[in-house]
């Protein structure tokens, strides 16, 4: 039986980019779980032949991936410095004050939150995992512990209405897409707005980011599709900005359609066009885009494969989804890998999921000298060559993608 559009529920028979079977990609085992069976799911992206949303079928429920979740936002400081930048932006350009309301969707540790509260805007955060909300809360950041959609959305109403529903890196890790969409609709007052964050599907065609493709990340998103979606729900995009975030993101900006006060801006069409000239509106993009991925993983092989030959120490940089993606994709163990780090105190003596390589402080690096080290999360290339520069006092060097493997000295 086939599966059907998460969205507009047209059967799905066409692969975008099939990763073999790999384990959820933020499992992190514990040192008494290495010997016990994990359990792999196929990693197969599929793409709707009629609304042209990537996806992944629901082999796991977003109860069991999110509910006790390691990721922390407030880890990465150039992720914390865009969400101060964003705080300051939607004061300035819609002018929250302590009269308005902002609502974060997947509002993680309060790491967003924290900043418009300090300019004394109302907030409350909506966070599904109860181990990360608890942190918000310490930070005196009002978090409701439970999933977004519909039914959260009315028993918020009338009171918690929003002048601003903002959601960053969430639209692309939600099963049920109309609910949550549907949902914002719901909680979204008459003039109010709404802004998403999300990986952008254009840039993963065309820079070969297909080590973004996991477990959690339900849909991948372009703007032609994700305008169609709002639009199904009652909701208009009138304004869209590229952000450089996680190898290359849109921001879209969303009202009620029946909002008049809010024009297009000359952003929207011009993104719609770059898509389309892109081939992001034929299918056929969609179904070469497997066959450069195949390429793409022999050659990261090979390019590991000589490092060894030529007798280099490798470890990894970072413990993220999309270094887990990689590394079981390519099949690279510890034979490849000695180890890798991460700033996270909750991965620290944990194994990766899958390839079962151990996650060691940063500190590490300093004490082994590796000739290489492989930064798995790339997006963050330039700010971690900044912290661990000093590799190169023993002639170290860095790999990471960009988009294809390479060195830097």
């Amino acid at each position: 039986m086939s599966a059907s559009c998460r969205f507009c529920a047209t059967p799905l028979e066409h692969v975008f980019a099939d990763l073999g079977k790999s384990p959820l990609a933020n499992s992190f085992l514990a040192p008494e779980q290495v010997n016990a069976m994990e359990p792999f799911y196929p990693l197969k992206a599929l793409v709707c032949s009629n609304c042209l949303l990537v996806q992944l079928e629901e082999f796991e429920s977003a109860d069991h991936i999110f509910s006790d979740y390691l990721y922390f936002s407030s880890y990465s400081s150039s992720w914390l410095e865009h969400s101060q930048r964003y705080t300051e932006q939607m004061i300035e350009r819609f002018g929250l004050d302590g009269s308005s309301h902002v609502v974060e969707l997947a509002s993680n540790d309060g790491y967003l939150l924290q900043y418009f509260k300090a300019r004394g805007v109302p907030v409350l955060g909506i966070e599904p995992a109860a181990n990360v909300a608890k942190i918000a809360e310490e930070k005196g950041i009002p978090s409701l512990v439970k999933f977004f959609g519909v039914e959260t959305a009315r028993s918020l109403v009338p009171d918690q209405k929003a002048d601003l529903l903002l959601g960053n890196n969430v639209l692309a890790h939600v099963p049920d897409l109309n609910d949550f969409v549907g949902g914002m609709k719901v909680l979204l007052k008459d003039d109010g707005v709404i802004t998403m964050e999300f990986p952008h599907l254009m840039r993963q065609v065309t820079e070969m980011q297909w080590d973004t493709i996991y477990h959690e990340h339900f849909s991948y998103l372009s703007f032609l599709t994700v305008q169609k979606v709002f639009a199904a729900h009652g909701l208009r995009l009138f304004d869209v900005e590229e952000l450089p975030t996680h190898g290359g993101s849109l921001r879209i900006y969303g009202c009620h359609a029946e909002d008049s006060t809010k024009t297009d801006g000359p952003a929207v069409a011009d993104l719609l066009e770059r898509e389309r000239a892109t081939g992001l509106d034929d299918l056929q993009t969609y179904l070469d885009y497997g066959r450069r991925v195949e390429a793409d993983k022999r050659d990261i092989v090979r390019f590991l494969a000589d490092l060894k030959e030529q007798g280099k120490t490798i470890v990894g940089y970072g413990a993220p989804a999309k270094g887990n993606t990689l590394l079981n994709y390519c099949g690279l163990r510890t034979d490849v890998l000695d180890y890798t780090v991460d700033l996270n105190i909750h991965k620290q003596g944990h194994f990766l999921p899958g390839t079962q390589i151990p996650i060691h402080s940063p500190d590490r690096i300093r004490e082994t000298r590796p000739d290489i080290v492989f930064i798995l999360p790339w997006n963050l290339r330039d700010e971690v060559m900044q912290q661990m520069d000093y590799i190169r006092e023993w002639g170290g060097a860095f790999a990471a993608r960009a988009p294809e493997l390479q060195l830097f000295p």
